[in-house]
């Protein structure tokens, strides 16, 4: 803090906070339910990926985690921020539906020509939808057959069908449904008021927007809003509405520079960041990380420019990250019992340290080890 009482900071300290408050180092005491809880949910497009993310923030994670917390109705499977699955508690998980739903996406002429439905044709599905999955869990099959059977709803099943989901998305968003327990290889759908003990029901957007910003500034600070609402929506919200939920918090937040870059931070962590000590370090963290998708690959201070092609890929896929003192140096891949590290710019793998890594990358994996390779 400098002596007009701003706090500035350097980006080694924000990646070194972030790292401890996002459990990347030191691994922490928790559970699938409290990783997902720091980070504002995982990432559950892949399970996988979503087991990777949870066991390496753990001390003694093991695959199969985040699958018994679904399982247990600790956590909720739906869609939310960008629209993709996450795993989430259900506090943040309403609160992430709440602000996804304000964006009203459904209702802008783009979505309407792309889905072929209209705003009342969502409203309808809400409604119907709500019914039929009332106190059953059904296979996206078996639901489908059930919407459809009624003759408004026929034009709608090529993308009812759809394993994007795109039209099932704003039906999450307003509560109406969830995933279910998995069968084998099958997706079902619950109502999630049904699905999970003490469901709290889609709160206002005012309320919602009080709970999920500051949980996401407590692990991605600082931030401004327009960082947030691209972790959110990319972007799909007014402007000023973001900045008003930002400015409904008052002195909750304190702004922050960091090398020239402003932001928020929560007051309550403010002296903590600035008293935070670089680190050195290495750590490998799985693909489709909130560690990165939390910031965005686009944060430059983060991941370089010309770099993030390497990690933002093809069709969506997010690579797995190898983090030199919190700011992502390069990728890795496993195949069999090998772990293949390319590092940007041609800098030297850090071997010992990416081997001491690899065990953790092993036990998360479900692997009794992993050799270390540098391309």
């Amino acid at each position: 803090m400098d002596a007009g009482g701003a706090v500035r900071v350097s980006w080694d300290q924000v990646f070194a906070w972030r790292m401890r408050r996002q459990f990347v180092l030191p691994r922490g005491d928790v559970d699938a339910v409290g990783v997902a809880e720091r980070l504002c949910g995982v990432q559950a497009q892949v399970t996988s990926a979503a087991e990777t993310a949870v066991a390496l923030r753990c001390t003694a994670g093991e695959t199969g985690s985040v699958v018994r917390a679904l399982a247990d109705r600790k956590l909720v499977k739906t869609w939310a921020m960008r629209g993709t699955l996450h795993a989430l508690t259900p506090e943040l998980g309403v609160a992430a539906l709440s602000l996804m739903g304000s964006a009203r996406t459904w209702e802008k002429p783009a979505w309407t020509r792309a889905a072929g439905a209209t705003p009342e044709d969502v409203a309808a599905l809400v409604k119907a939808v709500g019914e039929i999955l009332d106190g059953t869990v059904l296979t996206r099959e078996e639901l489908v057959a059930a919407i459809v059977a009624e003759p408004r709803f026929h034009p709608l099943e090529a993308h009812l069908r759809s394993g994007w989901g795109s039209m099932l998305k704003p039906l999450a968003w307003q509560g109406a449904l969830c995933h279910g327990p998995a069968q084998g290889n099958r997706v079902t759908f619950a109502n999630p008021a049904h699905l999970i003990p003490e469901w709290p029901g889609i709160p206002d957007p005012d309320d919602a927007a009080a709970v999920l910003i500051p949980a996401y500034l407590g692990v991605y600070g600082p931030a401004t809003p327009d960082i947030f609402d691209t972790w959110l929506t990319r972007n799909f919200l007014r402007k000023a509405t973001v900045r008003r939920w930002f400015s409904n918090l008052g002195d909750r937040l304190t702004e922050v520079e960091v090398e020239g870059r402003s932001g928020f931070i929560l007051t309550e962590h403010a002296d903590e960041l600035a008293a935070t000590k670089p680190v050195a370090s290495v750590n490998l963290l799985g693909p489709f990380d909130q560690y990165v998708l939390g910031p965005g690959t686009g944060d430059t201070a983060l991941l370089p420019a010309e770099h993030r092609s390497k990690v933002s890929r093809a069709a969506g896929w997010i690579s797995p990250l190898v983090l030199v003192n919190g700011r992502i140096a390069g990728t890795w891949e496993s195949s069999g019992e090998g772990l293949a590290v390319s590092m940007f710019d041609g800098v030297p793998a850090p071997m010992a340290k990416l081997k001491r890594e690899a065990q953790h990358v092993a036990r998360a994996l479900g692997q009794a080890g992993l050799t270390v390779t540098s391309g």
